[in-house]
């Protein structure tokens, strides 16, 4: 792993694992990241892809990022913090249906993975054993970290992957930038979205909580009289319980052009908030929340032809909110 240009620290968890970490900051916005390794990363789960994992981003005394789940172990499959981000292949993964069984398939931003005996489906919320990592590189400035992942799967599939975490100057603002190049002999057509693990404050998801569209949202499941859509928000109406209690809906509603990747959080009870923004189409939206975060999970669709690249960028704003 080449790790350049960069002042390297290690990080505690509050459960006392140590991670090294780095850090980035314009002056205005502070982020720190845990710098992934094979062996003692802080997240080696084959969910979420590995790169940019953000435990801390704090701007104007407030904390956006940080643990939301009860107990730390790297390999729980959303074992990890900030904005996080997965690749699907509709349903599946990669490779999958066309591996044998004790054969491998590709999890982009994770590596080459092993397909259990007997298993007949792909499962998502499952840690698999990884077989081949990648190669991974890191980078930063001041105001800037890059992570790359480069991946053989042996199957036709294989790519160059680069995530840029920049810090705009002047601005309480950060964009992740996402460049997906093609190096294998098989197109990669993917499914993509960030899961937006924002723990603002800690402070327990309930009302002064809400999440707001560009469109007018309809829920496809019913919210269980613990949230309620309004105009284009939807509003909590009353604290999620600890131990897990959640509520959870595909929401549907926005048009077909990127100008509907566009939600806030806000949270009075903290005083603070995120805007975020996409410049692709949206494909499908859900909303999910637990006790200490509640995510807008935007998701897009891509297809990278061999030898062509892809690309996207995320844009996310931080603001203070009167309470």
């Amino acid at each position: 792993m080449k790790l350049a240009g960069y002042l390297l620290m290690i990080s505690t968890t509050a459960f006392g694992a140590d991670f090294l970490s780095s850090e980035i900051s314009n002056g205005i916005v502070t982020m720190q990241f845990y710098v992934q390794q094979e062996r003692a990363g802080s997240y080696r789960g084959t969910r979420f892809d590995w790169s940019g994992i953000a435990h801390s981003i704090k701007y104007a005394g407030h904390e956006f990022a940080g643990q939301w789940y009860p107990k730390h172990d790297p390999q729980i499959h959303d074992a990890l913090t900030g904005p996080a981000e997965e690749f699907l292949m509709g349903e599946s993964a990669h490779g999958y249906a066309e591996a044998q069984p004790g054969g491998t398939f590709m999890r982009i931003g994770v590596g080459t993975v092993r397909k259990p005996a007997g298993e007949t489906a792909y499962n998502r919320f499952k840690t698999y054993e990884i077989v081949d990592p990648g190669r991974r590189s890191f980078e930063k400035t001041e105001d800037k970290a890059v992570f790359v992942h480069e991946l053989d799967a042996g199957d036709g599939y294989a790519y160059r992957y680069t995530k840029t975490v920049r810090l705009t100057k002047g601005k309480p603002e950060f964009t992740i930038e996402h460049r997906l190049e093609n190096t294998g002999r098989k197109a990669i057509e993917f499914d993509q979205y960030n899961h937006n693990f924002f723990t603002i404050d800690d402070s327990t998801i309930g009302p002064g909580v809400s999440i707001t569209f560009p469109f007018a949202p309809k829920a496809k499941e019913d919210l269980g009289g613990k949230a309620v859509i309004k105009g284009n928000s939807i509003e909590f109406l009353r604290d999620l319980a600890p131990g897990g209690e959640y509520v959870g809906t595909a929401i549907e509603g926005f048009g077909s052009t990127e100008r509907d990747y566009d939600f806030r959080i806000d949270n009075k009870r903290a005083g603070a908030g995120v805007r975020i923004r996409g410049d692709q189409p949206l494909t499908r939206i859900y909303f999910w929340s637990i006790r200490t975060v509640a995510c807008p999970e935007p998701f897009i669709h891509l297809r990278a032809e061999p030898g062509k690249d892809v690309r996207w960028t995320l844009t996310y704003d931080l603001n203070t909110i009167a309470r």
